[in-house]
């Protein structure tokens, strides 16, 4: 078996699980990050848990059910930490803590090379859902962020922000799908977080933002 990341955390949000639930999805998540989703069994998850297979199937009806929940569940973690951003009210500290909060959430799903190429190989019905809920999450909180801007006077006033919004939230969604063609240039899914973000904060700032920002 290859080994994946260790000492990975998966972030696990409520998403209306139960406490047995989240418990099977926080052990079962650590397990596919540490040994990788095909060599991890039901019944080698069941084992770590010490629970029965007809205990694990009163939560979960299959493996890849399973996934499905764990995926769903990171999705809903981002958007909370996205709300949390949101609540500032400040798009200048919105921007600096989106920044911040990009170096502690290194280990989200989308960014682990590894696990997208399980995904996209043995369960591409769930990643595609997973890539198509990402885009949509993304782009919803691209534009709400902008419209704080615009209102602050920070991003500029002509800016097409719901345009902006899906030609972000999509090259970042392109690129996930595709990070076998940014680590053949000797990159990271991180450097590229990092390169997009610089892209965009200086691309959608008006006069006022751009002097703060420099």
């Amino acid at each position: 078996m290859r080994p994946f990341l260790k000492n990975y955390k998966p972030q696990i949000a409520n998403c209306q699980l139960n406490d047995q639930q989240s418990h099977i999805i926080k052990t079962a998540g650590e397990m596919f990050f540490r040994l990788g989703i095909r060599s991890v069994s039901i019944d080698d998850i069941c084992r770590e848990l010490g629970m029965s297979k007809k205990t694990f199937y009163v939560y979960f009806e299959s493996k890849d059910a399973l996934i499905e929940q764990m995926l769903n569940s990171n999705i809903a973690y981002i958007a909370g930490k996205m709300e949390d951003l949101l609540a500032l009210g400040d798009f200048r500290q919105l921007v600096k803590k989106f920044i911040s909060h990009q170096e502690a959430e290194k280990n989200d799903v989308r960014r682990v090379p590894q696990l997208v190429y399980d995904l996209k190989k043995y369960y591409p019905r769930q990643f595609a859902d997973f890539q198509t809920k990402c885009f949509e999450t993304q782009k919803g909180y691209i534009m709400r962020y902008l419209e704080l801007g615009v209102a602050q006077g920070l991003v500029r006033a002509n800016l097409n922000v719901e345009l902006t919004a899906v030609f972000f939230a999509k090259i970042h969604s392109d690129a996930i799908r595709d990070f076998e063609v940014i680590e053949s240039h000797g990159h990271s899914m991180h450097q590229l977080s990092h390169t997009a973000m610089d892209i965009f904060v200086r691309g959608v700032l008006s006069e006022e933002g751009l002097k703060l920002f420099k």
